[in-house]
């Protein structure tokens, strides 16, 4: 269990005050109520990354929902990029594979 003061540590000594605003504008989203927080690492990791785009980037408030939704649909098509990698390495995906190639290579050839 990560607490606001232990959060406010690890993301780079920031306020509990700013903390609270991240949260309160929805770029940070803990689980609990106010005064009880529960974050996780993963919580941890957002914090760092909203620290460093308002601190040494300098993204604004009018820019951070835009920046860390991109981020978000980055990190979610990263996800999902692994998934499908994983699925074509398994032994039953071997036919796929080489039929997923083939069509990569028709559309390379018709690029160039």
């Amino acid at each position: 269990m990560i607490t606001i003061e232990t959060l406010c540590v690890r993301a780079g000594n920031v306020s509990v005050v700013e903390v609270q605003h991240w949260i309160d504008s929805a770029w940070l989203r803990p689980e609990g109520e106010p005064g009880a927080y529960v974050f996780r690492d993963i919580d941890v990791a957002r914090a760092r990354l909203i620290a460093e785009l308002t601190g040494e980037l300098g993204i604004g408030e009018d820019g951070m929902p835009v920046v860390l939704s991109l981020l978000d649909q980055l990190y979610d098509a990263r996800r999902q990029m692994l998934h499908l990698r994983a699925a074509l390495d398994s032994p039953q995906a071997a036919d796929l594979r080489t039929r997923l190639l083939t069509l990569l290579d028709v559309q390379e050839k018709g690029r160039g």
